[in-house]
């Protein structure tokens, strides 16, 4: 059973948690899932994160949590009016997402510290870290 969600509520006074997510045009929480990993120290750690982010939709980014992965790829269930195809069946991670704070009011980068959109900005900061890079 799909939940359809209102899009574009009447005005922002109408803006609440319940329909919250109807003023967002494109469900950007949906649209991809991130990964915690352990903060990378060594070489090695920097070299397996450049093999990661080497493939298609991966990017790497730290902020005041720790590190992670971010995997753009929207859910499966994503309906083509931002509703939830599996609503009612949804994993309870899906269920304990907050909208309090959300893509909706900041895009998530403004609270990155570091982000490697791909395998050339990441190589250009494992250069700087480590001086004997690629010796």
């Amino acid at each position: 059973m799909s939940k359809s969600i209102p899009i574009f509520p009447d005005s922002e006074a109408d803006l609440t948690p319940e329909t919250k997510c109807g003023f967002c045009a494109n469900s950007k929480c949906c649209t991809y899932i991130t990964q915690s990993i352990d903060t990378p120290r060594s070489k090695a750690d920097f070299d397996l994160l450049l093999w990661q982010v080497s493939h298609e939709n991966i990017s790497l980014y730290q902020d005041s949590d720790g590190w992670f992965l971010l995997i753009d790829n929207p859910c499966a269930h994503l309906q083509p009016d931002g509703g939830c195809g599996i609503y009612d069946d949804r994993p309870q991670i899906c269920r304990d997402y907050s909208n309090d704070f959300c893509e909706y009011d900041a895009p998530a980068t403004e609270g990155f510290k570091r982000y490697f959109e791909d395998y050339e900005s990441l190589l250009a900061y494992c250069k700087k870290r480590f001086k004997r890079w690629g010796r």
